[in-house]
């Protein structure tokens, strides 16, 4: 059974950093795409951020650009996203997804959410201003 697990949320405030932590188990695809998703109260779904195993691609939504990153750590199946300069407005539940044998979905396409094959329950994350 393939289960995607996040950790990392909580309560930081304007300005600060957090790193979201998406462990995986059962997961033993080669080719895949795996993304940071987040959703507030009252907003539309928002892919963050997502990369492809198969390549080097990768996406961010313009409203984190060069605050977010998105890495990977093979050895411990954990995909993370470090956010540095948060704002009240990334406040919303992070959740991660995956697409596996994703060709011809790209990580563009991943992050507009075409398709979602496996995702995590989400971690909360709340930024104070």
């Amino acid at each position: 059974e393939v289960q995607l697990v996040e950790s990392g949320g909580g309560l930081v405030q304007a300005g600060g950093s957090l790193r979201l932590s998406c462990t995986t188990s059962g997961f033993t695809f080669d080719d895949y795409i795996i993304g940071w998703f987040r959703q507030a109260p009252g907003k539309e779904r928002e892919g963050v951020s997502c990369a492809s195993s198969s390549d080097s691609n990768t996406y961010y939504a313009d409203s984190v650009k060069g605050r977010f990153t998105i890495s990977s750590d093979n050895a411990k199946n954990t995909v993370y996203l470090q956010m540095n300069s948060l704002k009240p407005e990334d406040t919303a539940v992070y959740y991660c997804a995956a697409v596996v044998h994703a060709w011809p979905i790209t990580v563009v396409h991943m992050c507009a959410g075409v398709r979602h094959d496996y995702r995590g329950q989400g971690t909360q994350v709340t930024v104070s201003s």
